[in-house]
């Protein structure tokens, strides 16, 4: 096209188009200075045909879904014991100071950026294709957390069945897997020493895991059947509520992402009642002030910003895709991370209440029975149910929760997979169902070394190096890519075609300057704050801390990989494949912004860099 004059574009092609590897879509297409803006061109197929995408059923579907996705174990394992361990109540302080400043702001741009584009994590990057490398590296996190995320379900599903039983397999230490250190609470006047073990605790090591039959990474073993039963139905449940796009996920979800607020009304009123319960709330609940003096508890407050809001695993850009063009994003950005961060604050109350009647119960201080991760949910939440009358009906009650908690943000990590790749090679749209099965049955096969006897060992590699340094990464990439390249001022007018209002001077200097300088702090204290993977006692061998490197610098090297691979494909002249790569959306600013005298009857992506000096 011709650009005559500066303040106009003519002879635009009606439908997106590429040209020396720019895609142009409605973004592109400018019109006369004061005109309104351009409706969005449909898709196209390989063959040329126009392809209609599918949306959300319903409104609520994708609310749920989103929530859903966000809402998942670590609201339960990890916040309140944060919340706890550092300072209580003054600990909300500092999260909701990054949830306002870098949390809301990167979930928005997220949502924003999907649904004017409609495309996966990597198409959305048409907008400038010199950053499409980020689009594939969330795609890669989210596919490697799939590899141990499900297995986290799976033995939900086998807590769940093995509760099927009059007396929980979990209370006494007469069992086959048991150890000669294995020792009830009842009767254990030396809880402190090391070597002791609750029956809880040996149940989930050994008589789930088996990790007493493994020396280590090393010695792996075969998978369990028992296990391998498990993780086959969770990646069943899996296909048959994606296979069919979101017109099946979002109807998965009415259950999945409600059924965890009901669980967890019902345990808070059982847990209040307990005696004990009390002193757990307060405290979760004290207000320690002086904790806010020590950096660390700013860092764990970033950190679990940045993780709980489900930002950077392309899966909010892949449900948002699917919107209408005019949904009110803004409004949902608000909602569904606010409500993220509301559920992580009222499942603390469930937990402590439970913690508060265990440390009564056995006359322990809190912070013997306190602690996150998988201990929590695997072990102490389990043993303090098993006291209970009808603990078998709580103990189901229990494990359904945390299958549909685990199972709604599984099916985001799949969904922005399949959608990132289905947009990317569009011969994939006829077969996702094909596509579909190919990605949970590979996800699958990996995520047998999760279930064998040293199965722990990959699982903790794995969610050591997967998605910690490497998502944060992605995340600041991404905002530099729209900040800084495409431009916040582009992307306000983008959000502003949808929805009918610009975003407010807050949101767009948090984009620009705030949230970027904030995930730039992040990446580099999680560089200067790693530490290797431990379980327990083992400590891992320098290979295993390589290839745990390996993969997480696998997805960020997408990044610089696919940049090169753009300047060096395209043919042309440095302006040529400079404007090819950065978009020329982004040049044709440039041009605006230095004021270049228009260029008469020179084709913009065939000028030769010597136009741009005589002019300039």
């Amino acid at each position: 096209f011709s650009l005559s004059p500066c303040s106009e574009i003519k002879n635009l092609p009606p439908t997106p188009w590429e040209q020396n590897g720019v895609q142009f879509t409605a973004s592109t297409l400018v019109v006369a200075a004061g005109a309104g803006p351009v409706a969005a061109p449909p898709q196209t197929d390989p063959s040329g045909g126009p392809v209609e995408r599918e949306t959300w059923g319903k409104k609520i579907d994708f609310l749920l879904s989103v929530i859903g996705f966000a809402v998942d174990l670590a609201n339960v394992w990890r916040f309140p014991y944060l919340c706890y361990k550092n300072g209580g109540g003054a600990f909300l302080v500092p999260y909701m100071f990054f949830m306002v400043i870098a949390g809301m702001p990167l979930f928005y741009m997220e949502l924003a950026l999907g649904q004017y584009n409609r495309e996966g994590a990597a198409g959305v990057w048409k907008i400038c294709p010199i950053f499409k490398g980020v689009g594939y590296t969330v795609i890669l996190i989210s596919l490697y957390v799939g590899f141990y995320y499900n297995v986290i379900i799976s033995w939900a599903l086998f807590y769940l069945f093995s509760s099927f039983t009059s007396e929980l397999p979990w209370v006494h230490c007469n069992n086959t897997w048991n150890s000669p250190n294995c020792s009830d609470w009842a009767h254990n006047s030396s809880i402190n020493d090391s070597h002791k073990a609750t029956p809880a605790q040996e149940y989930f090591e050994r008589g789930v895991l088996h990790i007493q039959d493994s020396g280590g990474i090393d010695d792996l073993g075969k998978p369990r059947w028992q296990l391998t039963s498990c993780l086959a139905v969770v990646i069943v449940l899996l296909y048959f509520s994606l296979w069919k796009g979101v017109k099946t996920s979002g109807k998965v979800v009415w259950i999945t992402a409600t059924m965890p607020y009901l669980v967890l009304t019902v345990l808070l009123i059982r847990g209040v009642t307990l005696p004990g319960a009390m002193d757990g709330i307060r405290a979760y609940l004290s207000v320690d002030f002086l904790r806010l003096c020590d950096a660390q508890v700013w860092i764990e407050a970033a950190t679990q910003i940045c993780f709980s809001l489900g930002v950077g695993f392309g899966v909010l850009i892949a449900f948002s895709s699917y919107n209408k063009f005019s949904n009110n994003c803004y409004r949902d950005a608000i909602i569904t991370s606010s409500i993220n961060s509301l559920t992580s604050f009222f499942s603390g109350f469930v937990v402590f209440s439970f913690l508060g009647y265990m440390s009564h119960k056995h006359n322990v201080p809190l912070d013997k029975v306190a602690r996150d991760g998988a201990g929590l949910v695997f072990v102490i939440y389990p043993e303090a149910i098993a006291t209970l009358p009808g603990s078998s009906v709580w103990a189901v009650i229990f494990f359904i929760m945390l299958l549909t908690l685990g199972i709604d943000s599984a099916m985001g990590g799949m969904e922005s997979v399949i959608t990132g790749l289905i947009d990317e090679f569009k011969c994939l749209h006829k077969h996702r169902e094909l596509f579909t099965l190919f990605i949970v049955v590979s996800t699958f096969l990996i995520s047998l070394f999760c279930v064998t006897n040293g199965g722990m060992y990959v699982f903790t590699l794995l969610d050591h190096f997967a998605a910690g340094t490497s998502i944060l990464f992605g995340v600041l990439i991404e905002a530099i890519g729209i900040a800084w390249f495409y431009g916040v001022d582009r992307f306000s007018d983008d959000i502003e075609e949808m929805i009918g209002h610009r975003p407010g001077l807050y949101w767009r200097l948090c984009w620009k300057f705030v949230s970027p300088c904030f995930l730039l702090f992040m990446v580099v204290v999680s560089f200067a704050t790693f530490n290797p993977p431990s379980y327990g006692s083992y400590t891992f061998p320098t290979w295993a801390n390589m290839v745990g490197w390996c993969l997480a610098i696998s997805s960020m090297s997408m990044v610089p990989l696919y940049a090169i691979y753009k300047l060096c494909s395209l043919p042309g002249k440095f302006c040529d494949v400079s404007l090819s790569t950065i978009g020329v959306n982004t040049f044709y600013s440039l041009l605006l912004t230095l004021d270049i005298p228009c260029l008469e009857n020179h084709r913009v992506l065939d000028m030769e860099c010597d136009i741009f000096s005589a002019n300039y």
